[in-house]
């Protein structure tokens, strides 16, 4: 976000001189795709375990968190990024169902 006349503005929103330039070089510029949580594989497997592990977590050091994560991460075994890994056609057909909408 950048500040204009007193105002936040989200960056995009003030891109026109990088598009007209762009423009200048004749490319075809594709607009970034859509992202969704359903369907990447580290929100929706790995980061859902993590977050539920770390909602009674309480640091109180950088020192103490990363050697709780070097924990967490080494008691996963292979099944569990197994199943995030196969998972993943069935949530892209649901994606492909849902003509590329959000869903839970």
């Amino acid at each position: 976000m950048i500040q204009k006349q007193g105002h936040w503005v989200p960056y995009e929103l003030c891109c026109k001189p990088v598009k007209t330039y762009l423009g200048t070089l004749k490319w075809e510029v594709l607009p970034h795709p859509l992202y969704s949580p359903d369907i990447a594989p580290s929100d929706y497997h790995l980061f859902r375990s993590l977050a539920h592990s770390l909602c009674e977590q309480k640091f109180t050091s950088y020192e103490d968190c990363t050697k709780w994560f070097d924990s967490w991460i080494s008691s996963k075994d292979e099944q569990f990024f197994r199943r995030g890994i196969h998972s993943l056609p069935e949530r892209w057909s649901k994606v492909v169902e849902s003509d590329g909408k959000y869903f839970h």
